[in-house]
């Protein structure tokens, strides 16, 4: 499941009309996602032809790299999308603090939907949801008559002295619960059922902005880090991260990465949201460790969960249609 994506900026950067900021003032520069390069398929290969071939010259790679690109994000998919699914790129503010985000939707529904927050993996821009990563990972959910809205963090895709910036689980966690607060303000979004979505890092936010929130009605992860000082052993080149993004890490780093690792207080998660969570065996990014570690962790603590470990490798790149009807069945079940 490659929701890290391809990092398409120009989801982002292109220059479209801004509407009106809508009447409550917290929404605004809404943008359609299916626009500038998106509005055709066809539109779409000619730009990542046109991007790719300023790197490779020789036109036989060129073909491959198209060919593989074409395999990945199929015509008809799309088609079907852009016909069925309402997508909009948008700006919402928390504390000051200006942040991109989205929501997808059917287009024709005849009742509010059930809505679905994604909390997206990575920190800064690697790892902003751009239109690749939708296609690929929620365009297909909302699909099966879900809206989703999900926050790009504070930072992402911004100039750096440009308000504050991704702190790795720090205030960023505000954007997800300031989100949460926007969810009436989209048409056709059931307020009565929320769940949430975290993939990789997308799960610690998940249950940090759990702890300030009472209207969730179930999580779901995918290749969840519970435990962020266990996975540094592993995986030692994220200090780099850490140490980058979160404020006072020197000299206290074992407190604020276990202020960040869901396994520290699982007693303090609430006993009435059920947890599924999805894991690749083969996953060399955030071991499958985790997500068993935890899965205990809810049972011994009497949390309703349930853990399903594929063959496959952090992205769920083998397994991606089991994984979303794994997904959809869960909040459909439970929320």
């Amino acid at each position: 499941m490659k929701y890290l994506g391809l990092i398409f900026l120009s989801i982002i950067s292109t220059t479209l009309g801004a509407n009106e900021v809508d009447q409550n003032g917290k929404i605004y520069n809404q943008r359609d996602c299916f626009s500038g390069p998106f509005t055709s398929y066809d539109n779409w290969i000619n730009f990542m032809e046109r991007k790719f071939s300023r790197k490779i010259k020789n036109p036989e790679l060129l073909k491959n790299k198209m060919d593989g690109f074409k395999k990945q994000f199929d015509k008809d998919e799309f088609n079907t999308y852009s016909n069925n699914l309402s997508c909009t790129n948008f700006t919402y503010n928390v504390d000051g603090t200006d942040v991109l985000g989205f929501v997808i939707k059917p287009k024709e529904s005849t009742t509010d939907l059930p809505v679905i927050v994604y909390n997206r993996g990575g920190n800064g821009n690697f790892g902003g949801v751009v239109f690749g990563a939708m296609m690929n990972n929620l365009f297909p959910i909302a699909n099966k008559g879900f809206v989703i809205v999900g926050s790009q963090y504070r930072g992402t895709f911004g100039s750096p002295d440009k308000g504050e910036q991704d702190q790795f689980g720090g205030s960023d966690v505000q954007d997800v619960v300031e989100l949460v607060n926007l969810i009436g303000e989209f048409d056709g979004a059931d307020t009565s059922k929320i769940g949430m979505l975290g993939a990789s890092r997308g799960g610690m936010q998940s249950f940090l902005a759990l702890k300030q929130l009472d209207n969730i009605k179930a999580v779901a992860t995918i290749a969840l880090n519970a435990d962020l000082n266990a996975d540094l052993a592993t995986r030692p080149e994220m200090e780099k991260v850490y140490k980058h993004r979160i404020p006072d890490y020197k000299g206290n780093e074992n407190k604020k990465l276990a202020e960040r690792s869901v396994i520290n207080w699982v007693d303090k998660l609430p006993s009435g949201v059920p947890i599924l969570l999805i894991h690749g065996e083969n996953d060399v990014r955030v071991s499958a460790s985790h997500s068993k570690t935890f899965a205990k962790a809810l049972k011994d603590t009497e949390i309703e969960h349930k853990l399903v470990i594929y063959d496959d490798n952090h992205f769920i790149s083998s397994n991606t249609a089991k994984a979303h009807n794994e997904i959809t069945k869960w909040f459909t079940e439970n929320m």
